[in-house]
């Protein structure tokens, strides 16, 4: 279609700090806490695990139960997460499972509950709720990804501390603690509820994972629960540090092939299309700043959960007819974010999309369009551009261009293949 632009491949070059022996890197952090002064044998140990996709989660997973099994405790694991699987228990357990955190993997139950029990009310006037398995061990271990928010910012975001609230509040303290947000802040209640579960409920060490730009594990570091807090600010600055990002600062169009719950909280990372703050456009201190986008399907693994979606504006059918309503209206509500569930205009195959939207980008004819494409908002180290972008490279030693420009490939359907399927095409 030569009303449409050209596109080109560019590879992008990010700080690649790694995590090679992830197990023993895992056992090593562990063994660093002397636990075996704390945990005796025979003792039970929660360990959490959560509903993203993180790098190598189910070998993070077992090492940490194969440390727990050499002290002779008796460990299991609890799916940790407020309203994702359809806010049920074995919604939640086939989410860990989907990741490869089974109980003949990691060698240990899983016990998925939606019970909690209320510990105590928190100082703003709010019962504290805590996983019903997790509260009856003999301790918790939390384990999670250290990361920047979707819709929050300050010195704490994802993490650990995150966790000990949303994830082991499970779905009626995801709920409550969304609203007490709205009228305090994140800030405050992560913290209000995180001195009340580290006070009341036998929390004995955390393992934050931080991740690369290329989606790979950069660093596993277990924390004392004393230290919860000052390390999690520190690993959150080297969590930022090390994101990844799109190679360009504007855009007309962003194509993401899928979103999801394994991707990001809100499906697609708000941090790296600029949408954390306002819902269809960047804030002015915010980039990048991206004009449209539009969501091409939904992974596998977020089970119809199509949270985020209503953040773009474009979508194909086939898209919006993969979303499960209940399952992602739950979700969205409960994080007090109704409008990310909201449907999309949306149409039957790329080629309708592309040739619909493209001139609502103003004077700019389509063939000159700035359009990005990905795979979803994680995996960053290679993307389709178009040749409207080609000055753009000049003096970027992080960017290497490996195709020419060539027209955009559809099949009888009207549709492009996905974006990973071009590597390589010249």
């Amino acid at each position: 279609m030569s009303d449409l632009p050209l596109m080109f491949r560019v590879r992008q070059t990010f700080e690649r700090p790694r995590v090679d022996d992830i197990s023993a890197t895992v056992e090593s952090q562990l063994a660093g806490l002397t636990l075996s002064q704390t945990v005796q044998p025979g003792q039970s140990v929660a360990i959490t695990a959560g509903s993203r996709g993180i790098a190598n989660i189910a070998v993070i997973i077992k090492a940490a139960v194969d440390h727990f099994k050499s002290l002779g405790a008796q460990p299991f694991i609890v799916p940790a997460m407020g309203s994702h699987g359809g806010g049920t228990a074995a919604g939640q357990q086939k989410i860990i499972e989907g990741y490869g955190i089974t109980e003949q993997f990691c060698g240990c139950p899983i016990r998925a509950s939606m019970e909690t029990v209320v510990v105590c009310e928190a100082a703003e006037g709010f019962p504290v709720h805590f996983d019903k398995h997790a509260f009856e061990a003999d301790h918790v271990v939390v384990c999670g990804r250290v990361k920047p928010h979707t819709g929050f910012t300050g010195d704490i975001e994802s993490g650990l501390m995150k966790m000990m609230l949303i994830g082991l509040g499970k779905h009626a303290g995801a709920k409550i603690y969304h609203r007490a947000i709205k009228d305090h802040s994140f800030g405050q209640i992560v913290r209000s509820v995180a001195r009340e579960v580290l006070a009341k409920c036998r929390i004995v060490a955390g393992l934050a994972i931080i991740e690369n730009g290329y989606d790979e594990t950069a660093q596993i570091a277990a924390v004392a629960p004393s230290s919860f807090e000052p390390r999690e600010k520190e690993l959150l600055v080297q969590a930022k540090q090390w994101m990844p990002r799109l190679p360009f600062a504007r855009a007309d169009l962003l194509l993401i092939d899928e979103i999801g719950k394994n991707i990001s909280g809100t499906g697609m990372d708000t941090n790296i299309v600029g949408r954390k703050f306002l819902d269809h456009k960047a804030r002015e201190d915010e980039f990048p700043k991206l004009r449209f986008i539009a969501i091409r399907g939904l992974t596998p693994e977020t089970h119809g959960n199509a949270t985020g979606i209503g953040l773009a504006e474009f979508a194909l059918t086939r898209a919006v007819e993969s979303v499960d309503q209940e399952t992602t209206l739950t979700n969205c509500l409960t994080g007090g974010h109704p409008t990310a569930a909201m449907t999309p205009v949306h149409f039957a195959n790329d080629a309708e999309l592309l040739q619909r939207v493209l001139p609502q980008i103003g004077l700019t004819e389509p063939t000159n369009a700035k359009v990005l494409w990905i795979r979803n908002t994680l995996e960053l180290a290679e993307v389709e551009c178009s040749a409207a972008f080609l000055p753009e490279l000049e003096g970027r030693e992080d960017l290497e261009r490996l195709t020419e420009p060539r027209p955009l490939q559809f099949d009888e359907a009207g549709n492009l293949s996905s974006v990973e399927a071009l590597v390589g095409a010249g």
